[in-house]
């Protein structure tokens, strides 16, 4: 990894310097347009006055989406472990028959 640079990213018309390493530069780039996208949402929507106040709603939601999300990916990766234990149950259930009959 290289050593982090100054970057200049916009977020609701306000401009921040961040050290980055070259390599993550796009997706500092990304990340910053999505949460000033968010921002705007709510700064537009109009029920939050306040830079400060719109910031911590966006990250509170986004905080939200990241921990929902991560609880359906917690939930499928249960139920896939639950259905490999189910085949491989299977799995000996016929190799021990298997062996069986070649007695």
């Amino acid at each position: 990894m290289t050593r982090p640079k100054a970057v200049t990213i916009r977020i609701l018309d306000r401009e921040f310097q961040v050290a980055c390493p070259p390599e993550e530069r796009d997706e500092l780039f990304a990340s910053a347009e999505y949460l000033n996208q968010r921002m705007r949402e709510i700064r537009d929507g109009g029920k939050v006055i306040g830079i400060d106040r719109i910031a911590v709603i966006a990250a509170l939601n986004l905080a939200h989406e990241l921990l929902r999300q991560q609880n359906r990916e917690q939930r499928v990766e249960t139920h896939l472990m639950s259905r490999i234990r189910n085949i491989q149950q299977k799995i000996e259930v016929a190799l021990n028959t298997g062996k069986q009959m070649e007695l």
